[in-house]
């Protein structure tokens, strides 16, 4: 995998000597957009905890589930909040081809993600790139090009992928989630995956190996506190039959057909995965 760290191809002001989350999530899906300090971050990572290279995975399976699912309740705008670098299967391309027309505004605060995005999406109308503090949820609702695509009266899938654990409880997390909801309409939705561990030394583990490489992060969480995400919304059943208790669930079991929903993976010894839910505002 060649770098790209020739001088100009590349965004001003950026540090090569900190990982960039974006980054990293790209070089475990095996993507081409990272550089040697996001390898070697992940790759001192999955020494000690190779799970975390499976359930990135399933997290991008079901993105696609959810989005799809959601593009089938009749949703056709998505505001996809700390999108990271375009892969396969984003959520314009599985939105579209479940709902022609439906519009996607990917936010993201990394600059190579900004560049990335642009140039991928400039022959696509209906969906865009931008930067902004997502904690300052005002400003990406209010963004002009988040109100040129979206009609925020109508309702809004906010895909929240992966991203919560990244938020340190100083920005409260969860209270970001409500302040997006609490400006969209009824039949709004949030899809959302948090990395969560029942063993909280693993759990500080991770969060301080991630912490240590210098890139801005927040923590593991437990899955007590990451339903949080849902506080006065009304989960979707993890089932595709619709017959189950809605709960949150490890991602890679969520409306996977012939596959039973399950709380945690099935698996005692692994000692992390990602906690995912839909959610509908009422």
């Amino acid at each position: 995998m060649a770098d790209r760290e020739t001088p100009g191809t590349f965004p001003p002001n950026l540090d090569l000597t900190v990982p960039s989350v974006a980054r990293m999530y790209d070089y475990v899906l095996q993507g081409k957009d990272n550089f040697e300090v996001d390898r070697k971050a992940i790759d001192a990572m999955l020494v000690e905890l190779p799970e975390i290279f499976q359930f990135c995975h399933d997290n991008r399976r079901f993105l696609a589930r959810a989005v799809e699912y959601v593009a089938g309740r009749g949703i056709d705008q998505f505001l996809d909040l700390g999108a990271g670098l375009p892969t396969v299967d984003n959520t314009h391309q599985v939105a579209q081809r479940a709902r022609p027309g439906a519009r996607v505004v990917y936010v993201d605060n990394d600059p190579i993600v900004l560049a990335h995005g642009r140039a991928i999406l400039a022959e696509n109308p209906d969906t865009t790139v931008i930067t902004a503090d997502l904690r300052d949820t005002d400003a990406v609702l209010d963004h002009p090009d988040t109100t040129r695509l979206l009609d925020l009266d109508r309702p809004v899938c906010v895909m929240l992928v992966s991203l919560l654990h990244c938020i340190p409880d100083a920005d409260d997390p969860f209270g970001i989630v409500r302040r997006l909801m609490d400006r969209l309409p009824s039949g709004s939705a949030v899809i959302f995956s948090h990395i969560v561990s029942d063993d909280p030394e693993a759990g500080e583990w991770l969060t301080q190996r991630v912490l240590a490489a210098g890139t801005e992060w927040g923590r593991v969480r437990s899955p007590e506190e990451v339903a949080a995400t849902a506080e006065g919304l009304d989960l979707v059943s993890p089932s595709t039959d619709d017959g189950g208790t809605p709960i949150l669930v490890d991602c890679a079991t969520w409306r996977v057909p012939g596959t039973t929903p399950l709380a945690r993976p099935a698996d005692p010894e692994q000692r992390m995965w990602e906690h995912a839910g839909v959610a509908v505002k009422p």
